[in-house]
């Protein structure tokens, strides 16, 4: 993946992705509880991607959060400190996109929108420490 991409527009992107997630659970019925977990996914894959090109580094093409998380950790080791959101958030990556391959329940979908929020606030915040 290009290094040199803008991290500001890898945030853009996954607030998008957590405010849609956030007003799928919040306004339909039913719930797109599927979907829901999908953007949460995103929202945090997006966002260590983007503490990846924040500090120029390369990554492969993958959804896989905890293969990212362990990129970001050789950086810092308190990424570390999200491993369990990541663990949850990484299931909702693929296989909520296809048919009757994952149960999902209200509260699945309630624990990926705080655990990707965890995840962006916990990013947002080194992203913009390193800014100053």
């Amino acid at each position: 993946m290009n290094a040199e991409s803008n991290p500001g527009e890898w945030i853009r992107i996954a607030e998008m992705d957590l405010s849609s997630a956030r007003h799928l659970f919040e306004t339909h019925h039913p719930k797109p509880l599927e979907i829901v977990c999908f953007h949460s996914q995103q929202a945090a894959e997006k966002m260590l991607k983007c503490f990846l090109i924040k500090q120029s580094i390369d990554f492969p093409k993958t959804h896989d959060l905890q293969e990212l998380c362990e990129l970001c950790a050789k950086t810092n080791e308190h990424f570390n400190e999200l491993r369990s959101s990541i663990i949850i958030l990484n299931r909702y990556s693929v296989i909520p996109r296809y048919p009757n391959e994952l149960q999902i329940e209200e509260h699945d979908a309630e624990k990926a929108l705080e655990h990707a929020g965890a995840v962006m606030n916990f990013v947002k915040g080194l992203v913009f420490e390193q800014t100053k």
